[in-house]
């Protein structure tokens, strides 16, 4: 039976991947759908590459260019972020693999589950924001959220060995980005240039930056909170970085289960989109005696002050994970324009975090809100210290 598959935001890093995946993966796996944001020229040969059903533009600016590029294919072209929750509710699609950057994911993810479908989660943003929501709507509407996400995948894959009740804890592994063994004081003088340089893995630059300041782990202790219906008290973070050891579950009987493989994402995507099944697919495949050995060391919590963070919003819940998520949002990209230093990203993550006021148990418009106050209130306070400064 063929399996109708959507990628929302197909044509960053993991959608990119996933395309690949579903080529290799062969006829049994349809692409009935696209979308990016402004992306048009990538997005046209794609369309003409695997002639999907509906594309969608998210950046409606960029809607004619695109009707214009992809000329007289037989496609629907949807524009705006309506557009992505239109293709996440069509009945012609089976698995929506959400690979959208940051909050634009959350309604079309909420739409999803709501509609009953698989939803292959690459956009942890929705799961930070409202991951409350989303996993009682996947709950209600009897499907499954299948995380893409290497770690949050091997969490996934190694929980399969024993039952919810029998978990001690899950470990997340984290390679520790360019600045594992830098002190407060070499964090500093960190430029762009040096953030961006992550040692293992390859990615867009806003995700990278967040693997530098290890905000990105904390989003991941957040998002598995969720995911696992598991307390905080039972998530911990260890540094790994050869990047094989994807996580861990440790079992109440001291079994421990890890997953393994090359640093490649690939493998989670595929994963998220043959489940329950395994099938050969376009993998490098892991050679242990290559490797060598594998390390494991706990996370300077002083120097990575994000992930310290990321755990006490973890267990405050309610608004703070929106403001979290949406402060270092705006944070990194003022970092990214140069108009603040690396140290700041966190530092202004911080005072959002310490001047909101949180609210719990709210709807999925109060969450938005809070991610557009915390949004304001970094250019705020950015335009403050750079007119200050002037």
């Amino acid at each position: 039976m063929t399996r109708n598959i959507a990628i929302l935001g197909s044509t960053g890093s993991v959608g990119r991947n996933a395309l690949r995946v579903i080529d290799g993966l062969g006829p049994e796996y349809a692409i009935v759908a696209l979308s990016a944001h402004s992306n048009v020229q990538l997005l046209a040969e794609q369309t003409k590459r695997h002639e999907p059903k509906f594309v969608a533009i998210t950046n409606s600016d960029y809607a004619a260019a695109l009707r214009e590029l992809i000329g007289d294919l037989d496609v629907e072209v949807l524009s705006g972020l309506d557009g992505l929750t239109e293709i996440a509710e069509l009945e012609g699609v089976d698995i929506v693999l959400s690979a959208v950057v940051g909050s634009a994911g959350v309604r079309s993810a909420l739409a999803t589950v709501r509609a009953g479908k698989r939803l292959a989660i690459a956009n942890k943003e929705s799961l930070i924001i409202a991951g409350e929501l989303l996993t009682k709507a996947a709950k209600e509407n009897g499907t499954t959220i299948l995380p893409v996400d290497s770690e949050h995948s091997a969490i996934f894959q190694a929980m399969l060995s024993g039952s919810h009740k029998e978990v001690r804890r899950i470990i997340l592994t984290a390679s520790g980005g360019p600045f594992r063994k830098a002190t407060v004081e070499d964090l500093q003088n960190v430029t762009l240039e040096q953030a961006l340089a992550h040692p293992v893995w390859s990615m867009g630059p806003k995700i990278t930056i967040d693997s530098a300041t290890m905000v990105n782990k904390a989003f991941e202790v957040i998002a598995a909170r969720w995911l696992f219906d598991i307390p905080v008290e039972k998530i911990e973070v260890l540094v790994h970085p050869e990047s094989i050891v994807h996580s861990l579950v440790e079992f109440v009987d001291g079994s421990v289960i890890a997953q393994l493989g090359k640093p490649d994402m690939r493998l989670p995507i595929q994963y998220a989109l043959t489940y329950p099944s395994r099938v050969p697919g376009i993998c490098e495949r892991l050679r242990l005696e290559e490797v060598g050995k594998l390390t494991f060391e706990s996370p300077n919590l002083e120097v990575f002050r994000g992930l310290s963070l990321g755990f006490e919003v973890a267990r405050t819940g309610g608004t703070a994970a929106a403001v979290f998520n949406a402060a270092n949002e705006a944070a990194v990209e003022e970092f990214l324009a140069g108009r603040i230093r690396f140290v700041n990203i966190v530092e202004l993550v911080e005072h959002c975090l310490n001047k909101n006021r949180v609210k719990r148990h709210v709807s999925l418009d109060e969450l938005l809100e809070a991610d557009a106050w915390a949004r304001r209130e970094v250019r705020n306070k950015v335009q403050k210290c750079v007119g200050a400064k002037s």
